[in-house]
């Protein structure tokens, strides 16, 4: 099975998930579960770092439209940042950067906020 993880740090105005290996349909449902814990914790600004992450599948992707509306609809949003080209490409093919803000840096991605 494929390796993927996924580690959370908060901080007073958002919350990082740092994602890593291969996100696919075996593991989406970990990001998810990671989202919606968010969620719970009524915690809607959400940057995803994709620094170390391998591949995506379009389960990933689905992840992240399955939760988009709900955390808008809560004056939130989900910034994503440190894609390497290849995963970029992915989400660049399917207009996701006209539906989220996608930024080199982590830092970037809180100004957005």
């Amino acid at each position: 099975m494929a390796n993927f993880q996924v580690k959370r740090d908060d901080s007073d105005h958002y919350s990082v998930l740092r994602i890593g290996g291969f996100l696919d349909a075996h593991t989406a449902p970990q990001l998810e579960e990671a989202i919606q814990k968010l969620i719970d914790e009524e915690r809607y600004n959400i940057i995803i770092d994709f620094k170390e992450l391998n591949y995506i599948s379009s389960a990933g992707l689905g992840v992240f439209m399955g939760f988009i509306e709900n955390i808008r609809n809560n004056s939130g949003d989900i910034k994503m940042c440190g894609m390497n080209p290849k995963i970029y490409r992915v989400f660049d093919l399917l207009g996701f950067p006209s539906l989220y803000d996608i930024v080199n840096e982590e830092k970037e991605a809180v100004e957005k906020f």
